[in-house]
């Protein structure tokens, strides 16, 4: 796809995020805005998958380790075909099964429950060794938050892929810059990540992660390199495209209310628009 088709994915998946966050009256829409371009990359342009079969055996496996933005992924997953963009509206509802965080029993197209920071990386590392193992040729992708690695976890888990020279193994750490409690650099310093990871052998590539060229570049950097996993380290906007989310920790985990909600539908419908798509409102 060509970047911009790729924005005008990611721009109807924001809108199906917010949807689906009003209705739910609860969610996380902040990291959900802020890593969609990500997932809209991968889904849309890198990965091979199919949504009329979702368990095909050499599929690519994507794991949300950030599972809070499940609304992110649901998305995405709806935008690409895997089930009804209607189903947004029942977010966390008990009548549907989109739950809270992302579900691998009753979403098509979810590969690895999560919720709990810092599990989510492990089960891709799982995934990739599998892989090797068994000489698959799918590669594993997963995203993880900035706040979301000052989890032990994720640090164990960046050893054991280097340990195990996952070369198909590509992770993202979407750094927007903030987490619940305040901004990252306050709550929990990691600067400098480049470096850090570096230190425990993976291969690191920084981007702005709302340029989908860059994303595509590095993508396909990943898949050069030999004997090493690949991190992506990308630069992004808490909130991205709703002009009052956006670098604002108080849209980390609340929903719009009907006010709010209007003025962000124009906001991303505006965008949409001078994309040259007809939107609704």
């Amino acid at each position: 796809m060509t970047s911009k088709e790729l924005e005008i994915k990611a721009y109807e998946s924001r809108r199906l995020i917010l949807d689906g966050v009003h209705a739910a009256k609860c969610g996380h829409p902040g990291g959900s805005l802020s890593c969609v371009d990500a997932l809209t990359v991968l889904y849309f342009d890198e990965m091979n998958v199919d949504p009329a079969d979702p368990k095909k055996p050499d599929r690519d496996r994507f794991v949300l380790s950030k599972g809070h933005c499940a609304p992110a992924l649901y998305a995405t997953l709806a935008n690409r075909g895997y089930f009804p963009k209607e189903d947004m509206l029942l977010l966390r509802s008990i009548k549907a099964h989109l739950s809270g965080h992302p579900d691998m029993v009753h979403v098509p197209g979810v590969e690895f429950s999560t919720g709990s920071l810092g599990q989510g990386i492990s089960g891709a590392v799982g995934m990739a060794l599998a892989a090797k193992h068994t000489g698959k040729t799918f590669r594993t992708y997963a995203v993880l938050g900035d706040g979301e690695i000052e989890e032990g976890q994720c640090w164990e888990a960046f050893m054991a892929a280097a340990k195990w020279k996952l070369d198909n193994l590509c992770a993202f750490i979407d750094v927007n810059g903030l987490q619940i409690d305040g901004p990252t650099a306050e709550v929990m310093p990691s600067a400098p990540l480049d470096k850090k990871l570096e230190a425990f052998n993976w291969h690191v590539i920084k981007v702005n992660g709302h340029d989908y060229d860059e994303i595509k570049a590095a993508l396909k950097e990943a898949k050069t390199v030999k004997g090493q996993p690949t991190m992506i380290i990308m630069s992004t906007t808490k909130g991205k495209g709703v002009s009052f989310m956006e670098n604002s920790v108080g849209w980390h985990g609340k929903a719009p209310n009907d006010d709010e909600y209007a003025v962000a539908v124009n906001d991303l419908n505006a965008h949409l628009k001078e994309l040259g798509v007809e939107v609704d409102g």
